[in-house]
């Protein structure tokens, strides 16, 4: 069946973007939101709106009894997770689906499996995708200092649950590892409700690459290339682009059908991005885990090949088969996305919630800004810090690059800080210039004192 109201069950930019696709289709939006968020956009911009509780999120966006009562009390056929909150909770999705309407994602079945790191892995494993040398499961502590022996150090302690860098810590011999696994555990379970870890080699200044996969839930699977999102703090994306820079095309074409492969090994459902580490030296990539939602960095990949992602969620979930073949789907210059987040970057990126006092958004060709800003509006200060995301298309790199500088620069978002200085500091980097980064080379780039005052002039 086709979707006729949409319940959104998030907020900020996401919500905004996924109100835009819905209202292309011609589908009436119900947005959520909590008390902290009565004045957000995306409320204004929805047909309806409801308010799901307090602000603090676990007693709103992350209340599953009170989000599923609130899209079922508003009539809504479906519902649409976003990213973050609920958008990987294999239970709300459950709820979604035994109230009668659709979860605009998978099933809650692959959810649960691909959202377990080491079931991903077994996944993968089956459906031959590389993975990094490791645990074959959850283990014990004694378990750990034998899988370490045997596929060497250094070594990475992972949570099976989870995400967002929680419960993972690397461990250089065994002394480490005895001290450190009892950490990453505590932590694990804090976070998440579940202290199973597991093992990782550590593999050595890699790259994060990552395949967007769209797939209909009936074992039809396609990709939509590649994404570069190395540029990492605190193991956080802040710079993403596509394609991937300097990728031999074998070895593209082999990470984007190993993507597939596993997409339509676990019938996936919607869009779903699998993520990668590189070892460029060796010419090698591994499996490390799988998203089940939207990304934050989907822009990148839609530049390049003018889908509209979330729309095709939307259909996919109303019941059709995949929109596009994948002889249809092709790869057009090159797009890059920053995040900017509410934070200091010349203050060890202090948070810094405020009022919008004036905004003044570049407009041209290959220029796209995802956010939920207007003129006078107060930034919650309970919530992510991301306002929006700026995205640049170009026909080459070296243009992304500039273009962003050139647009970076006329952006204006008046009385906050916000990450620009950051993302201008990066932009003009003869290093991010040539692509000579991987995922552990920001933070030290910043350690050493590249980023200064004179870049948020």
């Amino acid at each position: 069946m086709a979707i006729e109201t949409l319940f959104i069950a998030n907020r900020g930019e996401i919500a905004v973007r996924i109100i835009r696709a819905a209202q292309s289709l011609g589908i009436k939006t119900v947005q959520a939101y909590s008390e902290a968020d009565a004045e957000m956009l995306a409320v204004r911009l929805a047909d309806e709106a409801v308010c799901v509780g307090p602000a603090p999120a676990a007693k709103s966006y992350l209340n599953i009894p009170s989000v599923v009562a609130a899209a079922k009390d508003a009539g809504a056929d479906a519902v649409h997770p976003g990213y973050g909150f609920l958008a990987e909770n294999a239970d709300f999705a459950r709820a979604v689906e035994d109230a009668g309407m659709i979860f605009v994602g998978p099933k809650a079945e692959t959810i649960e499996r691909m959202g377990d790191k080491v079931a991903a892995r077994i996944a993968a494993k089956e459906a031959g995708v590389p993975t990094v040398p490791g645990s074959d499961g959850r283990i014990t502590a004694d378990e750990a200092l034998s899988v370490a022996e045997e596929i060497g150090y250094p070594v990475m302690i992972k949570a099976a649950a989870g995400g967002g860098g929680r419960g993972i810590r690397i461990a250089q011999d065994a002394a480490e590892l005895a001290r450190l696994a009892p950490q990453a555990r505590a932590e694990a379970e804090a976070a998440f409700g579940d202290g199973g870890l597991y093992l990782e080699k550590v593999i050595v200044n890699p790259r994060h690459i990552e395949v967007q996969i769209l797939g209909d839930g009936t074992g039809a699977a396609v990709h939509c290339y590649e994404r570069e999102c190395s540029l990492q703090r605190r193991r956080q994306k802040v710079w993403e682009e596509a394609p991937a820079f300097g990728l031999p095309d074998a070895t593209r074409e082999a990470m984007c059908n190993a993507a597939v492969a596993l997409a339509e090994a676990v019938n996936y459902r919607g869009a779903g991005t699998i993520e990668y580490l590189y070892d460029a030296a060796a010419d090698e990539f591994y499996f490390i885990e799988m998203n089940t939602r939207i990304q934050v960095e989907h822009p990148v990949t839609e530049m390049i090949t003018g889908l509209d992602l979330v729309a095709m969620m939307l259909r996919i979930a109303g019941g059709e088969t995949l929109p596009v073949t994948q002889d249809q789907i092709t790869c057009t210059g090159h797009a890059i996305e920053v995040r900017l987040n509410a934070e200091d970057p010349l203050m060890q990126f202090m948070p810094f919630p405020g009022n919008v006092a004036s905004l003044s958004i570049p407009e041209g060709e290959g220029l796209r800004f995802d956010h939920f800003l207007y003129e006078g509006y107060q930034i919650p200060p309970f919530y992510d810090s991301l306002l929006g995301k700026m995205i640049v298309h170009a026909p080459t790199r070296e243009a992304a690059i500039d273009l962003m500088a050139e647009t970076l620069k006329d952006l204006e978002i008046g009385g906050l800080k916000t990450t620009t200085p950051l993302h201008l500091a990066l932009a003009a980097d003869p290093g991010v210039r040539a692509g000579d980064f991987h995922t552990q080379w920001l933070e030290p780039w910043l350690d050493a004192g590249n980023l200064t005052a004179t870049d948020a002039a």
